[in-house]
């Protein structure tokens, strides 16, 4: 492994532990070289789908686009990057479990938009403005409404 400080490949594994979600290793390294400590994680590689876009497109998976789509929408809110991470993990296990070589980019954004209206209100309704292109004040009302009185769930006999 090589040192994101000097570039050194003389690198240790000081210490290693199980994620909190268990589905990584994470590592505390020391670089040989400048002394200089710095953190790894260890995943299984799985095979994700092809993302299929609005206009058709088919591009990779992409776990850094995610994270970063996330991470934008609660910039300057108090949610850790641990909150982050997990909610990145529950979106890459439903990926896994639909068990489909293509996801329509619709279902994962409603599933981006799932996991911040549990993260934070504030990053849900910033992400779903452009997500959902809202055109008026009127748009943003309606999703604050949404969340204020969610839609009360049947009982079924």
């Amino acid at each position: 492994m090589k040192c994101p400080f000097c570039s050194s490949s003389d690198t240790q594994v000081v210490d290693s532990r199980n994620s909190e979600e268990g589905d990584a290793i994470r590592r505390r390294r020391q670089c040989n070289g400048c002394s200089k400590r710095f953190t790894t994680y260890e995943r299984v590689e799985l095979p994700f789908p092809t993302i299929v876009k609005k206009n058709g497109a088919r591009v990779e998976y992409n776990r850094n686009k995610l994270q970063g789509s996330l991470s934008l929408a609660l910039r300057k809110r108090p949610v850790s990057s641990e909150d982050i991470d997990a909610s990145v993990a529950r979106i890459e296990e439903q990926l896994i479990n639909l068990a489909q070589r293509e996801v329509a980019s619709e279902k994962l954004g409603e599933w981006v938009m799932g996991e911040l209206k549990k993260l934070d209100p504030v990053a849900y309704i910033r992400f779903a403005s452009v997500y959902r292109s809202f055109e008026d004040v009127q748009a943003f009302a309606d999703a604050i409404g949404d969340l204020l009185n969610p839609p009360k769930k049947s009982k079924s006999k």
